[in-house]
């Protein structure tokens, strides 16, 4: 029975999901690299790590929930990595958003040493992570996900097993193409709307009622029409998602017309200085475009 979890990264979601765990009255020990987010979570219940290794020492399972490939990869089986503290049959749960081939690089070399691996990468934002409400889409060995499906349980409400290895990854970059052409899609709306004269918030009250409805129309809707792109989801992480979308349907020799556009907006934004706000501030280059603003006034 899993009751120990090391927990590496402790950001906007691994905070909350980390929480939650600690809530469900799991005994975990956290790492991040951020002293303050680190400290935020010791004051609420958790053991401190000072590197994944430590962190991992002691555990049944781990959890990282990190940036990007790089570090996915580095907290997991570089120098002072959670392998290195792992023992034989631990579990490492990567509920990273990270390529398919690097899920499969990682899981590949903590099988050579007897340790098992699970993609799971999550959907749903920081709201979703607060609420314990996320989507988990879970890539690994079936007999795996039922080991740890009570503990991801306490995270989510929608924890599907996908298929093998990688298998979570493709599942949540199918995610991430719908909620960013979504998101480009409201932002478009609610700009149509003002630039012909009919209030946007009255507009989107009304398209909530109908089949336009959706949970991006809700939160991300509001977010533009109150010009509050303060991050739950930042930029810089969905264009790094998408970006891999795209090397993915390269390889798979496909075209993705809107996700590339989508890859473009998402370039526009960066361009100004935006790769820190939450992705709903792709509304800003649709608005500059149009010379028209959502936001009253």
């Amino acid at each position: 029975m899993i009751k120990k979890i090391g927990f590496i990264g402790l950001g906007i979601m691994g905070n909350p999901m980390a929480t939650n765990l600690i809530g469900a009255g799991y005994q975990v020990t956290g790492y991040d690299i951020d002293e303050k987010a680190l400290n935020a979570m010791v004051e609420k219940g958790a053991a401190q790590a000072s590197s994944p290794k430590e962190a991992a020492g002691s555990a049944d399972a781990i959890i990282t929930m990190v940036p990007d490939d790089p570090i996915a990869e580095r907290v997991a089986t570089g120098k002072d990595g959670a392998l290195e503290g792992m023992r034989k049959g631990t579990i490492l749960v990567d509920m990273s958003t990270i390529s398919p081939s690097t899920a499969m690089r990682i899981a590949e070399k903590l099988e050579e040493n007897g340790m098992e691996m699970l993609d799971a990468p999550v959907s749903g934002g920081d709201v979703g992570a607060m609420e314990g409400t996320l989507s988990i889409m879970v890539g690994g060995k079936k007999e795996i996900f039922d080991r740890m499906l009570p503990v991801l349980e306490k995270m989510g409400k929608n924890v599907n097993h996908v298929g093998d290895h990688g298998a979570g990854q493709v599942a949540k970059d199918a995610n991430q193409i719908i909620v960013a052409l979504t998101i480009e899609a409201v932002a478009e709306a609610l700009i149509f709307a003002k630039k012909s004269g009919v209030d946007p918030k009255r507009v989107r009250d009304a398209l909530m009622g109908g089949f336009a409805q959706s949970r991006v129309l809700d939160l991300h809707g509001q977010r533009m029409l109150d010009w509050n792109f303060e991050p739950g989801g930042r930029v810089r992480l969905h264009k790094k998602d998408t970006e891999i979308a795209m090397s993915m349907a390269k390889e798979l020799g496909m075209y993705l017309p809107g996700t590339s556009l989508v890859s473009q907006l998402w370039n526009t934004v960066a361009a100004h200085g935006g790769l820190d706000w939450d992705h709903s501030s792709l509304v800003k280059v649709l608005e500059l475009m149009s010379e028209t603003e959502v936001r009253p006034g």
